[in-house]
C-alpha cells in the first residue's frame, strides 16, 4: 500500500507567545498560514482548517484564510477540518470552495461536518433541536451542487430551487468533498449515499475499534450500488526528536485543552496516567518520528484507509514547536510511512 495519502489539520489553537501570555489571534492566523507554507515546502498532501466560533480557537472563516494560503503555495490540497454545514447556508460554502478551487488551481477539498461544538447554532440563528435535520437537508443540496450545473432541490428549512444556476461552476474535474464523521452507522451510511468521501474523526482508544465503521461502508457501497471512494482517518497527534520530548512537550497543552474542555461538558479532569494510556494505546501519535511512523502505518494498515490526517496543534502549544512538528512529520515521518506500507 504505497498510495497513502498524509495530511495536517488545525483549529487555530490560539498559542502562547514568548513570553508565555496567548498570543491574539490576527498573530495566530498568520502562523497558521506559515505553518501550511512548511507543509507544502515539504510535500505534505493536505492542510485542514477547523471552524470554530470561540476564544480558544481563532479560526472562524477558514476559507478566508485558505485563501490566503492558496497564493503562497502550489501543490498542498486546501480544506476544513470540519466546515460546520449544518449552521451554514451550503449555496455560500459551494461558492466560497468552488472559488477557492479555482484560485487554487483545483486544490480545494472541503470536509463537511456537525463539528463538536456547538457555538455556531445560536451565533448564526439555528435551533440545536433541529440538529440532524439541518445536516442532512444541507449535505443533500451541497451534494448536488457539487454534482449539477443547474440545481431542482426543496426541503423543510429553505425555499425550493428550480433549474437554479450557482457560480463559480467547477470545472470539469469537479471537487474532492469529504464528510467528517464521529463515528455512528447512520453518518456512514449518509455519505455513502450522496456518494461522498469519509473522513472518520478518530480522537481516542485504540483505532481498530472502528473496524466496523469501515466494513459498513464497504457493505454500503455494495448495496446501494455505489463504487468505494478513498476512505481516510483524522487524529490528534506532536512529534517531536524522541519520545519523551513529544510526551514531555505536549502534556501541559494536552492537559490545558481538555482541562477546560472538561470543565465545559461535565468530563472528569485528564491525568497524566490516562494521557500516557493514549499515547501508547489510543488514537495520540505522540512521539519520535519513528515512532509516530509505526502507528500512522500500523493504524492505516488495520483500517485498510487511503488517507492520514494528523491534528498537530492541541491547545496554546508555542509556534515554534508547532514548526517543528511539521518538519518533522513531512521530513521524517511520512517518507517512514510510505517505506513500511511499501514493505
Amino acid at each position: 500500500m504505497s498510495d497513502i495519502q498524509l495530511g495536517l489539520d488545525t483549529f487555530g489553537d490560539v498559542s502562547l507567545g514568548a513570553d508565555g501570555t496567548p498570543k491574539p489571534m490576527d498573530q495566530v492566523l498568520r502562523d497558521v498560514v506559515d505553518q501550511a507554507v512548511l507543509a507544502d515546502e515539504l510535500g505534505i498532501h493536505f492542510i485542514g482548517l477547523g471552524e470554530h466560533h470561540r476564544p480558544d480557537f481563532a479560526i472562524s472563516s477558514p476559507e478566508i484564510v485558505l485563501a490566503a494560503i492558496a497564493g503562497r503555495t502550489k501543490q498542498i490540497k486546501l480544506g476544513t477540518a470540519v466546515t460546520v454545514l449544518s449552521s451554514d447556508d451550503p449555496i455560500r460554502v459551494f461558492q466560497r470552495f468552488s472559488t477557492l478551487n479555482a484560485l487554487s488551481g483545483g486544490r480545494a477539498e472541503p470536509i463537511l461536518g456537525r463539528g463538536s461544538f456547538t457555538e455556531s447554532y445560536p451565533l448564526f440563528g439555528y435551533d440545536l433541536r433541529d440538529y440532524d435535520m439541518l445536516f442532512e437537508e444541507k449535505l443533500d443540496l451541497f451534494a448536488k451542487l457539487a454534482r449539477n450545473p443547474e440545481v431542482n432541490w426543496s426541503g423543510q428549512h429553505r425555499t425550493p430551487l428550480k433549474g437554479q444556476k450557482v457560480y463559480p461552476p467547477l470545472g470539469d474535474e469537479g471537487m474532492t468533498v469529504w464528510v467528517g464523521v464521529g463515528g455512528s452507522p447512520e453518518s456512514v451510511v449518509r455519505v455513502v449515499r450522496h456518494d461522498l468521501q469519509l473522513m472518520l474523526a478518530i480522537i481516542g482508544g485504540d483505532p481498530r475499534r472502528f473496524a466496523p465503521y469501515i466494513d459498513l461502508y464497504h457493505r454500503a457501497c455494495d448495496q446501494l450500488k455505489k463504487a468505494p471512494r478513498p476512505v481516510g482517518i483524522h487524529s490528534p497527534g506532536f512529534v517531536a526528536e524522541t519520545d519523551e520530548a513529544a510526551r514531555e512537550a505536549l502534556w501541559p497543552h494536552y492537559q490545558e485543552m481538555f482541562g477546560r474542555l472538561g470543565r465545559e461538558r461535565g468530563w472528569p479532569a485528564t491525568t497524566k496516567d490516562r494521557y500516557i494510556d493514549e499515547v501508547e494505546n489510543g488514537s495520540l501519535y505522540v512521539g519520535s518520528p519513528e515512532t509516530v511512523a509505526k502507528k500512522i502505518a500500523a493504524a492505516v494498515s488495520a483500517l485498510g484507509v487511503q488517507r492520514f490526517d494528523m491534528k498537530y496543534a492541541t491547545g496554546p502549544m508555542p509556534h515554534a514547536q508547532l514548526m517543528e512538528c511539521i518538519r518533522l512529520y513531512g521530513e521524517r515521518v511520512i517518507p517512514m510511512v510510505n517505506e513500511i506500507l511499501a514493505g
